[in-house]
């Protein structure tokens, strides 16, 4: 139901109407309060593991400088070399294990129609497609939004019954691909979609694996390069957002708003910060 709901918003063409009002600074500032908490998170590590992210910071200014393409690379193999010298490894309970599907049967009903379909369908279209149009826009890209929506949708009811829901333009994700660190030249960007869309594939195959592997590392190293890989795309957002001086203010207000967290009837705060900017 909700697939449905995301097929006709992106076919009816009703969502890329609504979204082409909405100006570039405002979308760039909600595009930068989303992501600022993996920046501020960064370096908020630094306090519980100072021996551990501040070399890995370090490292990082080095390779912007030298290596930049290769630089978060760098840094992640350097923080996993000091979590292991340092003893923060927890690699006794990594075990190389390929996922095993479970078969369920599909059922309907009202009370899920209610509390999970509708929800599901407003918080997919305003915490993942508002942001993943957004970083589109702001990154300099024009694609048809409505088919783009629609056949994001129509995949989704496929794909439904067998567990796969709410697919969406993951607005984070969509931001790594995009920066400028993907490639120089933004028409060879697409490598790095398709680079995710396979790690992607792996992780599905190994989603215990890989989970047993992030609980190995510590929680810092995590947060660190999280944060150091969303530095760009966040002072891109930024830049979009204040250069225009008479969208300033609104498009400030959207970033702080959004940044803030905020989470009112079980929809995100980028939803609300670009109301209030709105």
């Amino acid at each position: 139901v909700s697939a449905a709901l995301i097929t006709l918003s992106g076919f009816s063409g009703w969502f890329e109407r609504m979204i082409g009002r909405i100006p570039i600074a405002i979308a760039s500032g909600m595009l930068a309060g989303v992501l600022l908490r993996f920046g501020l998170d960064a370096f908020a590590a630094m306090r519980s593991q100072f021996a551990l992210v501040f070399p890995m910071f370090c490292a990082y200014l080095i390779c912007r400088r030298l290596l930049p393409r290769y630089a978060i690379v760098v840094t992640l193999l350097l923080g996993i070399v000091l979590a292991g010298t340092q003893g923060l490894l927890r690699v006794d309970d990594v075990r190389l294990e390929v996922a095993t599907p479970v078969f369920t049967v599909p059922e309907f009903s009202w009370r899920a129609l209610v509390g999970v379909a509708l929800p599901l369908y407003v918080v997919t279209m305003a915490s993942q497609n508002v942001p993943g149009v957004a970083v589109i826009r702001a990154s300099g890209y024009q694609v048809p939004i409505s088919p783009l929506i629609g056949w994001t949708g129509a995949a989704n009811i496929l794909l439904a019954p067998f567990g796969g829901f709410a697919l969406n333009l993951a607005a984070i994700t969509a931001a790594i691909c995009m920066d400028r660190e993907a490639h120089e030249d933004s028409s060879r960007r697409y490598v790095a979609a398709i680079a995710a869309g396979a790690f992607y594939l792996l992780i599905g195959l190994f989603g215990a694996t890989v989970g047993s592997l992030f609980l190995a590392f510590p929680k810092e190293l995590i947060l660190a390069i999280a944060g150091l890989a969303l530095l760009g795309t966040i002072g891109n957002g930024l830049a979009a957002a204040l250069g225009n001086e008479s969208e300033r203010e609104p498009a400030l207000l959207t970033f702080l708003v959004t940044a803030s967290g905020i989470a009112l009837a079980g929809i995100g705060s980028a939803f609300w910060g670009l109301l209030v900017g709105l």
